[in-house]
C-alpha cells in the first residue's frame, strides 16, 4: 500500500500571525490570502500544473488546531487511501486520533508521532 505521496501543507504558530504572514509575503514573496495562508500549486519544470497543491498557513500561538500536540507546528501529508492507512497505523500500534473529517477539500485524519507531534494525513478529493 502506498502511504505518503507528498506534503500537503505546513502549518505553524506565531505570536502575531498577521505580522509574520506579512513578513513572509514582503520578503519571500509568498502570496498570503485573506484566510491567512497560501496555496502553492504543483507544476512541472515548464510551469504546467500537475494536479496538486501544498498549503502554508500561520496560526496564533495556543491555537487548538495542533491539539493534543504541544508542538508549534503541524505537517500535512498527502495520502492515497486515508481509511486504509489509518487502519494500518492502528494495526501497527500507532496513536491514531478517532476524529476524521470528510468535506469539500477531501478527507483528513490524524496520528500522533512518538515525540507527541500531531501529523495530519490528507486524501485530496478525486
Amino acid at each position: 500500500m502506498k502511504r505518503v505521496t507528498g506534503i500537503g501543507g505546513i502549518f505553524f504558530q506565531a505570536n502575531d500571525p498577521a505580522a509574520l504572514a506579512a513578513w513572509y509575503q514582503r520578503h519571500l514573496g509568498i502570496a498570503v490570502q485573506p484566510w491567512g495562508g497560501a496555496a502553492f500549486d504543483w507544476t512541472d519544470d515548464a510551469g504546467t500544473p500537475v494536479g496538486g497543491t501544498t498549503a502554508w498557513s500561520v496560526f496564533p500561538v495556543g491555537s487548538d488546531q495542533f491539539a493534543p500536540s504541544r508542538a508549534p507546528f503541524m505537517i500535512n501529508y498527502r495520502v492515497h487511501d486515508l481509511a486504509a492507512l489509518l487502519q494500518a497505523l492502528r494495526d501497527e500500534g500507532c496513536h491514531v486520533l478517532d476524529d476524521t473529517q470528510d468535506g469539500e477539500y477531501g478527507k483528513f485524519g490524524w496520528v500522533i508521532d512518538p515525540e507527541g507531534n500531531k501529523v495530519e494525513l490528507w486524501e485530496p478529493p478525486a
